[in-house]
């Protein structure tokens, strides 16, 4: 199926799992961003027709303003006949690795295209691996990690090459991001996807062995490379002034980066490389911040990792699916992202990215909303497949995301920064 033939459809996004906390965020956005029924054609949907009338409510909007359908992630002919209505479906029901199988397979199917906010590196290998042939004969377009993992990070990289490039006809050799700041709580669907991930990974040594595996998401046969796994120790950044520990979404985004290299033909470079950590700052101080947040990293993966400790935190202490941050700890939220790029010579470019609200919910319903819209409405050249933000959609969805969701990119190169 070509794209001529989606224009057809009815809208250009369904929003999946419009009843969850993330899922009334993207409906919002839409809303305030786009109207609804104007230049972007929307509807939501969900199992629990009670509760997406509630959403159509709150939005102040009514059944002849905003369609609802019903359908559930374990019923086949559900999910055929929603995608069959829409060019795009924007899902945010996760742990994708529990309910997102029989949804991507029912769009590649019918051609229709597909974003989420999976950050399940074993699942995502798994769509790739089952989907990608499929993908390019239908002309599916499916794109995951489309929230704060790992959209700042894939496009971050793109900004700076292209940057760098147009200054010196040269690429980065290597890339580091490291996170200057950030305030926000990881959100329930990521905790849970991560307690997932835990659990399938202690029953399947494969699992272990993808989210190992640094090229894990590369296309088959390009899956070893120079890289290591993902740091894990307490370094001294020099190029900003800062002890720097482990980054715990650097296992997917650093991923997300790898495929994007290897799906624009290694346009970098074959020796190209990428990590990321977070900035704790300078001194004993700053060393001793980045060993407590390795320990905690180190005895939160180990808790989560006995049936016992994980009950008691999931009753007791972590966010459930669904749970987020109020309206206020949402507009108070923001992150800013440091990457430092270095030429073969050694010379040394940064550039920024900066969010406007917390990353977990307020960015990140942003960022899968305008990735969306680019997969809807955008000219992409690329044909059907498992893509990364980056690979297919980076320079339309730059612009979107500074021109409507709050992101800034730009170039910095201030190396006291």
């Amino acid at each position: 199926m070509n794209d001529s033939n989606l224009k057809k459809r009815k809208y250009d996004i369904i929003v999946y799992g419009a009843t969850g906390f993330t899922g009334k965020l993207v409906a919002e956005y839409l809303l305030k961003t786009y109207g609804v029924n104007g230049s972007i054609r929307w509807a939501i949907a969900g199992r629990d027709e009670k509760k997406l009338e509630l959403i159509r409510r709150n939005l102040k909007l009514d059944k002849n303003d905003l369609d609802i359908f019903i359908a559930s992630s374990f019923d086949i002919d559900s999910l055929k006949s929603m995608v069959l209505k829409t060019n795009v479906i924007l899902s945010t029901v996760g742990p994708y690795a529990i309910y997102g199988d029989f949804l991507v397979a029912a769009c590649v199917e019918n051609g229709t295209h597909y974003c989420d906010l999976a950050g399940e590196v074993q699942w995502i290998r798994k769509i790739i691996d089952l989907h990608q042939e499929e993908a390019r004969k239908t002309g599916s377009k499916i794109v995951h990690c489309c929230g704060f993992d790992s959209v700042p990070m894939d496009i971050g990289v793109w900004f700076l090459q292209k940057e760098v490039y147009q200054k010196t006809g040269e690429y980065c050799q290597s890339i580091s991001m490291v996170v200057k700041k950030l305030k926000g709580s990881a959100s329930g669907g990521t905790i849970a996807s991560l307690i997932n991930i835990i659990k399938e990974s202690r029953k399947n040594k494969n699992t272990k062995h993808i989210l190992n595996n640094p090229y894990s998401l590369n296309p088959s046969g390009e899956r070893k490379g120079l890289e290591n796994p993902e740091e894990s120790n307490i370094i001294f950044h020099q190029e900003i002034n800062s002890w720097t520990a482990p980054f715990i979404m650097a296992g997917i985004n650093t991923k997300v980066v790898r495929r994007s290299h290897a799906l624009t033909g290694y346009t970098y470079g074959d020796n190209f490389s990428y990590d990321e950590s977070i900035a704790t700052g300078s001194g004993f101080i700053g060393w001793l911040k980045g060993k407590l947040i390795n320990l905690f990293l180190i005895l939160l993966i180990s808790l989560l990792a006995f049936s016992t400790t994980r009950i008691i935190l999931e009753k007791f202490i972590l966010k459930k699916p669904g749970e987020g941050p109020d309206r206020e700890s949402q507009r108070n939220g923001f992150f800013h992202l440091i990457q430092v790029g270095k030429l073969s010579n050694g010379d040394i470019f940064k550039s920024e990215v900066i969010g406007d609200r917390d990353p977990g919910y307020g960015s990140t319903a942003k960022m899968i909303s305008e990735c969306a819209v680019c997969l809807s409405v955008e000219n992409l050249d690329e044909k059907g497949g498992v893509w990364t933000p980056a690979s297919i959609m980076a320079k339309p969805l730059l612009k979107r995301l500074q021109d409507n969701a709050g992101l800034v990119f730009k170039m910095n190169n201030d190396n006291s920064s």
